[in-house]
Parts: C-alpha cells; sequence; structure tokens
C-alpha cells in the first residue's frame, strides 16, 4: 500500500487554479522529488498534503485514511508529517534544543527528560549537538536549516516535507543540506520535496515529477526525466535551467 496517495486533486485560488487533476503515489522509503519553475503548484501541492491549503477537489490518503475527509483531525495528520520550509522558522528567544524538544513536549506530550534526551540525540545526528544551547541568529543559514530538519525529524513522522530548502542558503552552505537529505534517503526516511538542485535529484529521488500549470506533465527515475525527457515541456524547462 502507498505511504501517501493523491487522486486527481485539484486546489485554485479564486479564478486562479494552481492544482488541476494531480496524482502521485509515494511508497515508504521512498524520496520523490518535484520540479518545476516558480508558481508551477509545488509549494501548493505539499501545504495541501499538510492540510495547510483546502483541496477544492480529489482525495489525498495517507498512512491508509483519507486526510481530505472534512471530519479529519488536520493537528493529527500534521503530527504524522513532518515539514520544513526554507526560511527556517526557528523561533528565536528559544535555544537550538529548545526548538527542536518544542513539538515533543507541547504536541506528543512527551516529558521534558525523555524529550531533551531524543532532542540532543538528533542534534548528533544532524552534527550539531555542540550547538544545543545556542540561539538560532547564532548559527549560519545551513546550520539554521539542519536544526530545522532535526525538529521535523523528532518525532518520528511518517512522510517528510521539504519546501525548497536550500533556496534561502548562500551557495557555499547547499551542499551541508543536501549531504543531509541523501543521508536521511539512505536511512529510509520518506521524502516529498521540491528542488531546483538538479544534481541532487539526479542522485536521491526514486521518482522525479516535472510540474507544469499545476499538472504533472511526466514523471519517472531521474534517468527518464532529466537525461531524456518524453515531454517537450520538460525538455524546455531543463534547457533553461542548464542555460
Amino acid at each position: 500500500m502507498a505511504l501517501l496517495e493523491m487522486t486527481g486533486v485539484r486546489k485554485a485560488f479564486g479564478s486562479h487554479v494552481v492544482l488541476r487533476a494531480v496524482d502521485l503515489e509515494i511508497e515508504p522509503g521512498q524520496c520523490v522529488v518535484l520540479i518545476g519553475a516558480s508558481g508551477s503548484g509545488k509549494s501548493t501541492l505539499l501545504r495541501c498534503v499538510n492540510l495547510l491549503e483546502t483541496v477544492d477537489d480529489g482525495v489525498i490518503t495517507f498512512e491508509g485514511r483519507d486526510i481530505t475527509d472534512p471530519r479529519m483531525d488536520a493537528d493529527a495528520v500534521r503530527s504524522r508529517m513532518g515539514l520544513v520550509f526554507q526560511s527556517y522558522n526557528l523561533f528565536p528567544h528559544l535555544s537550538v534544543l529548545g526548538n527542536v524538544t518544542l513539538a515533543l513536549r507541547k504536541v506528543h506530550g512527551v516529558a521534558a527528560g525523555e524529550a531533551e534526551e531524543r532532542g540532543l540525540a538528533m542534534l548528533a545526528r544532524v552534527g550539531l549537538e555542540s550547538k544545543a544551547a545556542a540561539r538560532p541568529d547564532d548559527l549560519s543559514g545551513g546550520q539554521q536549516q539542519r536544526v530545522a530538519i532535526a525538529r521535523a525529524l523528532v518525532t518520528g513522522p511518517g512522510l517528510m516535507l521539504l519546501d525548497e530548502v536550500t533556496s534561502a542558503l548562500d551557495p557555499e552552505l547547499v551542499g551541508e543540506v543536501l549531504d543531509l537529505l541523501g543521508e536521511l534517503k539512505d536511512d529510509g526516511v520518506t521524502m516529498l520535496l521540491n528542488t531546483h538542485e538538479m544534481g541532487f535529484a539526479r542522485d536521491v529521488a526514486d521518482t522525479v515529477c516535472f510540474l507544469h500549470d499545476g499538472v504533472i506533465h511526466e514523471s519517472g527515475t531521474p534517468a527518464q526525466v532529466l537525461d531524456d525527457p518524453s515531454q517537450e515541456r520538460t525538455r524546455a524547462f531543463l534547457s533553461r535551467l542548464r542555460a
């Protein structure tokens, strides 16, 4: 059974249709990468999966449940997903460890001692245990993004959603975040992310989906989509990137 399945998903803002009839499946342990120009619907798709946006039509099934059912507890669904934004969204008044353990304590009801233990272990996992007492403003952009990823991972989510997590970083910091995502893939973490980093998509993704005008125009292995695309729109997009 697919971990996540989107069937006929449509989302519009007023008269502007952002997603139209999107179908997508993700198996446990897969890394699925969304590519496409700005405005193609990639971020909206992630927000619909996390129920930050309500779909206008279609069904999203996660862990065997229809999460687009209006009776579904959205907070309960979100507690099973980790969402990382491009802008980190760390709380500046909390320490690094405080940021990482906040959801454990406040949402999942984990006792403070256990939350701290799990938080420190996760910070060690992303190479930042020595920064546990620091404030986010004391960290580089790459370090802040790794903290944000640790915060999303520490609750043990079934699915990680990553929204252009390297786009706000200086070029020299991109590699450290992409290396971490590659390690997460090797560890079997299921990920759905959008990115403009084609090298990462080629090396790490199981499936690459090209979005254009709110539709998945082409999907397949990285070799199929990035090296030998069948659709003219995919070829044109990749040509613009390479130029």
